[in-house]
């Protein structure tokens, strides 16, 4: 299947210690993933980055299939979750975010 105006969004967190990890890890795939993928994403991939080894970095990419699919969640529900995350780990955390278009996929 292809999706050529497709958005890749990628979420990374930099977190403090492991514990912290497991449970922004525990988070994600307790239930986040899952509410972005009925907020329009296709698909979501949780993983942790193992270079650099010197900070814990997750990385959350969801993949929606147009942009105004991307549009939608961002105005319905990237605030809530977004508010939810920081309610649960505040300060703690630092997030980085980055939006691009998909130019090429296979499976």
């Amino acid at each position: 299947m292809s999706f050529p105006n497709a958005i890749a969004y990628t979420v990374t967190a930099v977190l403090p210690d492991a514990e912290t990890a497991d449970m922004y890890e525990h988070w994600l795939c307790g239930g986040h993933m899952q509410a972005v993928v009925a907020g329009g994403a296709t698909e979501a991939c949780v993983s942790r980055l193992v270079e650099p080894n010197t900070t814990i970095e997750v990385e959350a990419r969801y993949l929606f299939p147009n942009p105004d699919a991307f549009d939608r969640y961002v105005v319905t529900m990237a605030p809530i979750l977004r508010a939810e995350g920081l309610a649960k780990f505040g300060d703690r955390v630092r997030f980085g975010r980055r939006v691009a278009e998909v130019i090429g996929r296979v499976r």
